[in-house]
């Protein structure tokens, strides 16, 4: 997250705190003429000389302002500096609370909205459990979590742009084998501890509250991929955070990772049923999470079936078990009652 904050100050929200809290309106001196900050004089300007603004926000908290901000003249440097700087705790909270929470929007539209016109069988729409205006309400669902979701994981972004995690910059620091497998370390890491957080979901004390609201959607289109319960969506989140907490892992590919898994949580909700593949029984598909919506006790898993195996949990994708069947089922039962009438 720190590569993804240090882009956006200096793309966006460097500008941003310099027009919300400019140093100007936290010097004890000032000229609003020139834009220059006396070193001479001390003695405040009477506030009618001052922006409404300026005086409204002149006092927020903000961390001592260095001499240089105070005698140089701002004003004539392409970009007016802020009171509150980069790495002061306050504007990295907000400015992640912003990037976060647009950042997941963006994910959430563009990749369940690629998914949903290019991957998603429309024909699943006919399906006679998949629920009246289905699309919009899973879209209504995840717009009412992001924000909790948001909120929640906060702080793990914040220690991480602080400087709390094992996240590394330099490749030689661990070299190019630790680089590959810590990969596989952070999937499998991830894998296991989201099929018992998953699996835990489904206990009866936890279940009718927090994660029933997910399997609502009983032939789930890619935009009920974060369509959760708030505290549902983050629990399953925590291991892609904890992991960096504990082990090491180049910040670029950490965010690369990231944006993997919403994009696979994305995927696996598309209700494809495609069987046969010779993968289906190592990697934890779409076949294997439609039929975790259908029969709910099954298929907890995320990237792997080897969890779910262990679990006694594994249902294998057939051909057989496809909600097209049901579709086709009721179609071929219409038209026979159709022809009935007809005749």
């Amino acid at each position: 997250m720190d590569i993804l904050l240090d882009l956006h100050d200096d793309l966006v929200f460097d500008r941003m705190w310099a027009a919300l809290l400019p140093v100007s309106a936290f010097t004890t001196a000032s000229s609003n003429a020139a834009g220059l900050y006396s070193n001479a004089s001390h003695v405040p300007l009477p506030s009618s000389h001052l922006s409404a603004w300026s005086h409204l926000i002149s006092h927020i908290p903000h961390p001592p302002l260095p001499d240089d901000l105070l005698t140089s003249p701002l004003v004539a440097s392409e970009t007016v500096a802020s009171a509150w700087p980069r790495d002061y705790l306050p504007r990295q909270i907000i400015s992640l609370f912003i990037l976060t929470w647009v950042g997941i929007h963006a994910l959430y539209f563009i990749f369940a909205g690629l998914s949903y016109k290019y991957i998603f069988n429309h024909e699943m729409m006919k399906h006679p459990r998949f629920l009246k205006n289905q699309v919009k309400l899973e879209i209504e669902s995840s717009m009412r979590a992001f924000p909790g979701m948001t909120l929640l994981t906060l702080p793990w972004f914040v220690g991480e742009v602080r400087g709390y995690s094992k996240l590394y910059k330099n490749v030689d620091e661990y070299g190019w084998g630790y680089l590959l497998f810590s990969v596989l370390f952070f999937l499998v890491f991830t894998d296991y501890c989201i099929y018992w957080i998953h699996r835990w979901e489904h206990h009866p004390l936890l279940y009718k509250w927090l994660h029933k609201p997910h399997h609502k959607w009983i032939i789930p289109t890619p935009f009920s991929s974060h369509a959760f319960h708030p505290l549902d969506g983050y629990a399953q989140s925590l291991p892609y955070h904890i992991f960096i907490y504990l082990f090491p892992m180049h910040q670029k590919l950490y965010l690369g990772v990231f944006v993997f898994v919403n994009f696979w949580s994305i995927l696996i909700h598309d209700s494809d049923m495609i069987t046969g593949h010779p993968l289906e029984t190592i990697i934890n598909g779409p076949a294997h999470h439609t039929l975790h919506h259908i029969y709910f006790t099954v298929n907890y898993g995320q990237y792997f079936t080897w969890a779910d195996r262990m679990g006694k949990s594994y249902r294998q994708p057939l051909s057989e078990l496809d909600p097209m069947n049901e579709i086709r089922a009721a179609e071929a039962k219409k038209a026979k009652e159709a022809l009935g009438k007809d005749q």
